[in-house]
């Protein structure tokens, strides 16, 4: 069957597995695990939804499919609609069911619609070990039999049961299974629309149950299989259901799902006190604490302040760009250059002042790399721990007072490791006005990993009182212009709901595996766009532009802003990449940095710079997710914002600065 007008353009492979389950149940480890690392992204058909597929190790003509977390097949979001389409699309694959050892009963309502559709899965309870540290013990045995299902236990993040999944999935078959007792109007009212149905479609009887929910993102293919004098029919059976009900048949059929799994839960489940606190246990806690979780986040920004701005911006990057570039690679390219190609355009070119090996390479291998690096550590240690999800709880309250849902959170959390990819999760959000809200804040003030690993490189070498000034400017315009767009932008905010995974101790393969990652992508994504900025300054250069670009921007750059004129060269390649714009400051300030005395107007200048590159337009990435995500129109209308009023912000810090200061 296909619920989309166009069907999904994987690969033709012979056999398909699914990955499906719950947000935020170890989905993307396992498959991983299944796939290794060479992994293909693309967009579902008519949507916004990427998809992740890749081939199964060890057998090329299996393709593993890693879908969008669902928490029912009565989709109420975008992702629940493609998830449930793959699934009822590929009748033949195979399924593997994800779910939370925690969360049992969430687990089973999703397992039990599988069963009323029969298709063959196994389901794999992930994160068994945090369910036995909360004393909670599956009889893993007793819930196959019940179900007629192969149930696997696994602890995903440390790769163990996941061996058993593949041949396990051999096991997977159709079985006869109870199945659900609903209520007479309600399985009245399904066979009713079951009979309109032809007799030979898949699924027939789960679609019965999805059309009865009032289930809109299947419109289309009612209409397209259904008849009209049927479908005035089915509307009569479906009010004449509600008026029974009293409530929406939708939520009638869910809430008797929901009884079902919790009444297999209390068959397969014992409990027993949960196991006494570890250290872990109470850093978790205390990092939610309203005056411990304040010191916690304080320690954990001096310790990436320290490996990151210290050891990164300082230590590597010196080495990089005074002993292996300066003295080594940049002197022995120069010299081949100037041997095989005797051109002053091919020297200047290669190697001269905005030359593709002299400044392109330097800029984005000396520089940026060893900070991005070791910032893309840190940011991996966050993660793993469990400390992320903890910190989104401990600024919740702050996301409130702009008027937004405490989920914004996690988008401007990960914009912290990429504005770009941060924009695409605030689908999540559930609101137009929320989602427009945080995608102005993303582009407006969360610097991705790689530009915040440059700019607190320069903010090391400057004295404490500048970087809390760098750090209370943004803080406060970020809240200022999120809490002026939440009066301007009608909506309302929802619900923060938000599952806690425990705090660990890091597992070093997985801070490799993220690492090694985030470096992959910096280098296929990024490094090609310090190329192209370098050459859009080579040519601006060689028409003489540039210079009138400078003398044109002049009374800003120099005038309002206090900055050298070469920083305008910064700002126009942060139009490519705000990160590339604050690595050209990087250099621009490099020798007053590694001298180790600044002076006061210096690190004005400095710490305005910052400001004006961290309150910079969209990258160029960005820019086009926001028209993805929202339009056009929207995207100018943000990025029309930004640029002038980041120019405002920090001229008026300048001049605040000089005259408190100078």
């Amino acid at each position: 069957m296909s619920l989309n007008h166009r069907s999904p353009s994987f690969p033709d492979h012979k056999e398909k597995i699914i990955l499906m389950g719950n947000p935020n149940v170890g989905k993307s480890v396992i498959f991983s695990y299944l796939t290794g690392r060479y992994v293909t992204v693309s967009n579902y058909p008519g949507t916004t939804v990427e998809l992740t597929h890749g081939k199964l190790i060890g057998n090329s003509s299996t393709l593993v499919l890693d879908t969008p977390g669902i928490n029912n097949f009565i989709p109420s979001s975008e992702d629940e609609v493609v998830t449930r389409n793959i699934i009822l699309e590929s009748p033949d694959a195979r399924v593997i069911q994800v779910g939370d050892s925690r969360n049992l009963d969430r687990t089973l309502l999703l397992s039990l619609q599988l069963k009323e559709m029969e298709i063959p899965f196994i389901l794999c309870l992930n994160m068994s070990d945090e369910a036995r540290e909360r004393g909670i013990n599956i009889d893993e045995d007793k819930l196959s039999e019940i179900l007629q299902v192969p149930v696997i236990k696994t602890i995903a993040i440390q790769h163990i049961g996941l061996q058993k999944l593949i041949p396990k999935l051999a096991e997977a078959s159709i079985n006869h299974f109870p199945g659900i007792e609903y209520s007479p109007v309600i399985s009245n009212a399904s066979r009713k629309v079951s009979s309109f149905i032809q007799s030979d479609q898949p699924f027939r009887d789960s679609l019965s149950l999805m059309i009865l929910s009032s289930d809109l993102s299947l419109n289309d293919w009612v209409h397209e299989h259904i008849s009209k004098d049927d479908i005035d029919d089915l509307n009569n059976t479906l009010r004449e259901a509600e008026t029974n009900l009293q409530t929406s048949v939708g939520n009638a059929i869910t809430s008797e799902r929901m009884r079902k799994a919790r009444t297999l839960v209390s068959k397969v489940v014992t409990r027993e006190k949960a196991a006494e606190s570890t250290f872990f246990t109470r850093l978790g806690e205390w990092s939610q604490h309203r005056i411990g979780g304040l010191f916690i986040g304080a320690f954990a920004l001096y310790i990436i302040y320290q490996f990151v701005g210290i050891f990164g911006a300082g230590t590597l990057v010196n080495f990089l760009e005074n002993t292996v570039f300066g003295e080594w690679l940049t002197p022995l390219v120069t010299s081949i250059v100037d041997t095989i190609l005797p051109f002053q355009f091919a020297h200047d070119l290669l190697v001269g002042e905005y030359g593709l090996l002299s400044m392109a390479l330097s800029y984005s291998i000396a520089i940026v790399l060893p900070i991005v690096g070791t910032f893309f550590i840190a940011f991996g240690i966050l993660e793993d721990s469990g400390y992320l999800p903890r910190l989104a709880v401990m600024v919740n309250k702050f996301f409130r007072m702009m008027g937004l849902n405490g989920k914004a959170v996690l988008p401007m959390v990960l914009g912290l490791g990429c504005d770009t990819m941060a924009t695409m999760t605030t689908r999540i959000l559930d609101s137009r006005k929320e989602r427009l809200i945080v995608m102005l804040l993303l582009a407006l003030g969360v610097p991705c990993s790689a530009q915040l690993g440059v700019i607190m490189g320069m903010l090391a070498a400057l004295s404490p009182g500048m970087t809390i000034l760098w750090i209370g400017c943004i803080a406060f315009v970020i809240f200022v212009v999120g809490y002026l767009s939440s009066k301007i932008i009608s909506g309302h905010s929802s619900d923060f709901v938000l599952e806690l995974p425990p705090m660990r101790l890091p597992k070093l393969s997985n801070i490799l595996v993220k690492t090694m990652a985030r470096i992959e992508w910096y280098l296929r994504e990024a490094v090609p766009l310090f190329f192209l900025g370098t050459f859009v300054l080579f040519i601006l250069d060689k028409l003489t532009l540039l210079s009138a670009i400078e003398r044109g921007v002049s009374p800003i750059v120099v005038g309002f802003l206090g900055l050298p004129i070469k920083a305008t060269e910064a700002f126009l390649v942060g139009f490519l990449r705000r990160d590339y714009g604050a690595a050209g400051l990087f250099n621009l300030f490099n020798d007053q940095i590694n001298s180790g005395s600044i002076a006061m107007e210096t690190q004005i200048q400095i710490v305005v710079s910052m400001i004006t590159i961290t309150l910079f337009m969209p990258c160029i990435a960005n820019f086009f997710m926001i028209i993805k995500e929202q339009g056009i129109k929207v995207a100018m209308a943000i990025s029309l914002f930004i640029l002038p009023f980041s120019v405002l912000v920090a001229g008026t810090i300048n001049y605040l600065l000089r005259w408190m200061l100078l």
